[in-house]
């Protein structure tokens, strides 16, 4: 892991995070993964690739980082979260009913007509959705502007938005990453779910956005970069940026589309269709197999 902070040694990241929490993470993450498989079979569309290559992070996030109460969800103190990749809402609606937000029984009803749970987030409709999204590109907008807001108030709540790596081709990306630099947004901290596909094929073909790193350092963040299926790697990068004062943090997280899943894996076809109830039941096999290990 590279970037401006400084470099980790392992016995430190061994202190951030005990093995026996790595265990309890890695059990939610399959438990989440379980669930989006059923949710979208049940739908009979949805996104699986990025909803499974998004799902450790997320965990990460709600599971050992953030500040938030199920009970109250308008708690003035909590951290929020922007889903800038709405797409993948599978994985947040999954991780919200791990963690009290939804009920169990609601995540079936996903994508159905008149269902709370939408195919993207809708604050309006969600317990513990803060901002509708789903236009690629916006959320680093309105993530800049919450944490503007929370600077105004001098609030100690935190920032986080998740963005793909696709949505980096969009111009409005750029911008808010420009504003929260010269803002010096310190309580704002983005991570990037960098699995390398989108809906059309690789993004090195369709529009390169890579060297992420070096892009970022140039627009003045403070860059980090993990494995983003490594509960260490996350919650370490995590911690750094908690830590990181004078500037926002964007942690690249190195991911695979459709991790969990072995056919689904580094598969651009799975970017957004259902599994039929065959591979449901082939994929839920591999997960339930994984959860007892």
């Amino acid at each position: 892991m590279l970037g401006e902070t400084a470099l980790s040694t392992e016995s430190y990241m061994d202190k951030v995070i005990s093995s026996e929490e790595i265990r309890k993470l890695k059990a939610s993450a399959n438990r989440v993964r379980i669930k989006i498989i059923k949710m979208l079979t049940e739908a009979g569309s949805g996104h699986p690739g990025g909803s499974l290559s998004v799902t450790d992070i997320l965990v990460a996030l709600y599971f050992h980082i953030m500040k938030y109460d199920p009970s109250d969800p308008c708690w003035k103190g909590r951290d929020r979260l922007v889903l800038s990749k709405g797409h993948s809402v599978p994985a947040l609606y999954a991780v919200l009913s791990e963690v009290g937000y939804i009920k169990d029984e609601d995540l079936l009803t996903v994508r159905k007509w008149g269902s709370k749970l939408q195919g993207h987030p809708d604050r309006l409709l969600t317990r513990g959705i803060e901002m509708s999204t789903g236009s690629l590109g916006q959320g680093m907008s309105i993530a800049t502007g919450m944490a503007i807001g929370a600077k105004i108030d001098k609030s100690e709540s935190r920032v986080y938005v998740v963005c793909s790596d696709g949505e980096h081709q969009s111009g409005m990306t750029w911008e808010a990453v420009m504003s929260a630099a010269k803002h010096k947004l310190d309580n704002l901290t983005a991570f990037i779910d960098n699995n390398g596909m989108q809906i059309d094929g690789p993004t090195d073909q369709i529009m390169p956005v890579m060297p992420l790193r070096e892009k970022y350092l140039a627009f003045n963040w403070n860059v980090i970069e993990a494995d983003g299926h490594d509960f260490k790697s996350l919650v370490w990068a995590a911690t750094q940026a908690l830590n990181y004062k004078g500037k926002p943090t964007v942690v690249i997280c190195e991911t695979i589309k459709g991790k969990g899943v072995s056919f689904m894996e580094n598969k651009v076809n799975w970017h957004g269709k259902a599994p039929k109830p065959e591979e449901a039941a082939l994929a839920l096999k591999e997960l339930e197999e994984m959860e007892k290990k």
